[in-house]
């Protein structure tokens, strides 16, 4: 039973010689930090690769038709052809769980002329032609107005969002945008919103693109029915990667494609690569859990070898107490409560040490701005929750061996010994 009086005999034997427990304590303070640092890092790094997904879709796939490389039904290769809008409503009423299926044209490009005007500033900017379900499948925040919307599509309406990089390009700083009008390839669009990035990764680059809608598009630049290519989200509960090859090959009967044909079809599986980045964190969150364990090792080791040491020097105090009638299991008892409460205290220590830490590298990265590639690093309550778990466990490890060493003791050995 926990008491007053073995509470103060606790305390008394680990302060007898308080450097040698300091150094003891010390092997458990730095491996349970070490695994607080190394585990927030990890995080930190998973957090800066992450935000460069910026808020988009992750189970969303893009295709788009490329040349045909296997003649097929009198069909030669190395064939031209296009996705049309009809192959969107295909999609959706064959593949089940879709939540959107986009299609999408596209002027400009990298390294692409001048085609958007304004008074006398130029520009060469991306210009999309989108349906409204689009600002949910990528990365973007209305700054400013509204997207395009149903009504636009519908009426075939010259409207357009340009992106923050287009702004600051084209207009004057404080110049009013909403209402004004761009040329693009000499076609009149008014600006009715703008928009700011998401995506770390891009940046200002990311700002420089201008959407309109797809039948505006269509019509403005005579592209007809023809899709570029399509952006097709399921639904939460469905990975796309699992309906992928289904969508493909549908694609490929409407065209006329050979069923083996692997490049007459492009596509860009953003849940496959996705899927891959959260299985390398958990990589390296086990990789985290295991040096750290093994840092926390050493200092276990080094707890069990003081506490077989404690032992020793208490053989005849150990001897006299069996001598009195104390059971095997109240002394077992005292020496695997002090393991643990010097276990314990140097733990949650080496855990208020990492958790500083992590709040002075979050500090330094607020005050000098956002880290290539890492941000926010932290641990969850889970974690601490965790290590807290480790140290009742290694606690009992690290006396267990030395309280089976106190109750082999025999009372007539213990008086005799000097």
């Amino acid at each position: 039973m926990f008491n007053r009086d073995r509470w103060k005999e606790i305390l008394e034997v680990l302060t007898t010689n308080w450097f040698r427990t300091v150094l003891t304590a010390f092997g458990v303070f730095w491996g349970i930090m070490i695994l607080i640092i190394l585990l927030a890092a990890g995080k930190g790094l998973e957090n800066g690769v992450k935000s460069d997904f910026g808020g988009l879709a992750t189970n969303t796939m893009s295709m788009w038709a490329n040349r045909t490389t296997i003649p097929y039904e009198g069909l030669p290769k190395d064939r031209r052809y296009s996705f049309k809008l009809e192959d969107v409503q295909a999609i959706n009423e064959n593949i089940p769980n879709l939540r959107h299926v986009s299609p999408r044209n596209q002027l400009g490009g990298y390294r692409g002329t001048n085609n958007v005007i304004r008074g006398l500033r130029t520009g060469a900017y991306n210009v999309y032609g989108d349906y409204p379900e689009i600002i949910e499948q990528q990365p973007m925040t209305v700054s400013s107005g509204r997207f395009i919307n149903q009504g636009d599509i519908a009426e075939a309406r010259k409207v357009a969002v340009i992106g923050n990089g287009v702004r600051n390009e084209l207009y004057s700083m404080g110049e009013e945008v909403l209402g004004t009008y761009i040329k693009i390839q000499g076609v009149n669009f008014m600006v009715i919103g703008t928009y700011k990035n998401n995506s770390s990764r891009q940046g200002e680059e990311g700002e420089k693109k201008i959407y309109i809608p797809f039948t505006s598009f269509a019509q403005a630049f005579n592209t007809a029915n023809r899709v570029g290519w399509i952006t097709i989200t399921a639904e939460d509960q469905t990975p796309i990667t699992d309906l992928k090859m289904d969508i493909i090959n549908l694609m490929k009967k409407r065209h006329k494609v050979h069923p083996e044909d692997r490049r007459a079809i492009g596509y860009n599986d953003i849940y496959e690569e996705f899927s891959r980045v959260d299985r390398l964190f958990a990589a390296l969150e086990l990789i985290a859990y295991f040096v750290g364990t093994l840092v926390l090792l050493s200092g276990i080791i080094g707890v069990s070898n003081i506490m077989l040491i404690v032992v020793k020097e208490r053989t005849k105090e150990i001897g006299i107490r069996r001598a009195l009638g104390e059971g095997p299991w109240s002394i077992k008892k005292q020496i695997l409560m002090e393991s643990i409460f010097l276990t314990i205290i140097s733990g949650m220590l080496g855990i208020v040490a990492g958790t500083l830490f992590i709040y002075g590298v979050n500090a330094l990265i607020a005050a000098n701005g956002p880290v290539d590639m890492f941000t926010n690093p932290s641990v969850n309550l889970g974690v601490v929750t965790i290590a807290l778990s480790i140290l009742v466990i290694a606690g009992l490890l690290a006396g267990y061996i030395p309280a089976q060493s106190a109750i082999k003791v025999k009372p007539i050995e213990a008086l005799r010994t000097e």
